[in-house]
């Protein structure tokens, strides 16, 4: 097999889950975001390398809000603000 072809083939191999491409947030551990949107629920909505994380009691324009990740899923995570969240709105 040529060389390319083969690169081309190997190319994120590790990147992959079962159940499609890698999260790049985890439960339980905290990130700082900020608030871009919000989802049809009232919840506010922010992303991690283009991954939707929707957070509960946020609103969109709240800036460097120290978040919780309660639940990961194939396509979207959900959280809660974290104690002692440095909320500059």
């Amino acid at each position: 097999m040529p060389t390319q072809l083969r690169l081309l083939m190997n190319y994120g191999q590790n990147t992959r889950t079962t159940s499609g491409f890698s999260r790049p947030v985890e439960t339980g551990k905290e990130y700082t975001v900020d608030i871009t949107d919000t989802g049809r629920t009232g919840d506010g909505v922010a992303r991690i390398q283009g991954f939707v994380i929707f957070v509960r009691n946020a609103k969109a324009g709240d800036k460097n809000v120290k978040i919780k990740v309660n639940s990961v899923g194939d396509r979207f995570a959900t959280a809660q603000v974290a104690a002692g969240s440095t909320d500059t709105t």
